[in-house]
């Protein structure tokens, strides 16, 4: 996985980034130098570090320590409701929501922090919710080899409720299931049970 932006060949100082930030400013219509917004700049870059700290991250590290003493468990794994914070790719505003991640595993298992980590990991950049899907999907299939993988996402985006259209109250659902979950239309009806999803 990449760790950086690859188009990328010198990143902005955190100078440049607070002057982006003045100038959006001013666009808006206001000024940078009155007395509620002259700290915006420096608050906005240092979100952004937090916002945004999933370019930094390698997600297949947090998979690679895995466990294989689990007393013959082969049934599935399922972390559901991890709160989602992402960001749209085309306007940059929030996409707020929970994830799904369920596995069913092979030989080994992987501690559950580990997956909301990897849900963390590809939710801290800017993102369609179709490409975080599969990317989260893929990692786990790729770093566990397990059976199965399913990950299903359910969330908001703040591009079509706060802008646009203005249709609140909206919920996309994305899902990728590999392996058994695609395979087997019982596996995957007990997920969604588990999930109370019909």
């Amino acid at each position: 996985m990449e760790k950086t932006i690859p188009s990328l060949d010198k990143k902005p100082t955190k100078t440049e980034a607070e002057e982006a930030v003045r100038t959006l400013i001013r666009w808006a219509g206001d000024n940078p130098d009155r007395e509620g917004l002259l700290g915006t700049p420096d608050r906005v870059a240092r979100s952004y570090l937090e916002f945004f700290a999933g370019y930094g991250e390698n997600p297949e590290e947090y998979l690679e320590r895995t466990f294989e003493e689990v007393e013959g468990y082969d049934e599935m794994i399922i972390l559901k409701d991890i709160r989602l914070e992402s960001y749209c790719e085309h306007h940059m505003v929030p996409i707020i929501g929970v994830a799904h991640v369920a596995y069913m595993p092979d030989s080994r298992v992987v501690g559950i922090s580990k997956l909301a980590r990897v849900v963390d990991a590809f939710s801290k950049r800017l993102q369609i919710q179709e490409k975080l899907t599969q990317q989260i999907a893929d990692t786990i299939d790729k770093a566990l080899k397990p059976k199965g993988v399913a990950v299903i996402i359910e969330s908001a985006h703040q591009c079509m409720t706060t802008r646009g259209v203005h249709k609140d109250g909206v919920t996309m659902i994305t899902s990728s299931m590999l392996g058994c979950f695609r395979q087997s239309d019982i596996t995957r009806k007990e997920l969604l049970a588990f999930i109370d999803r019909k």
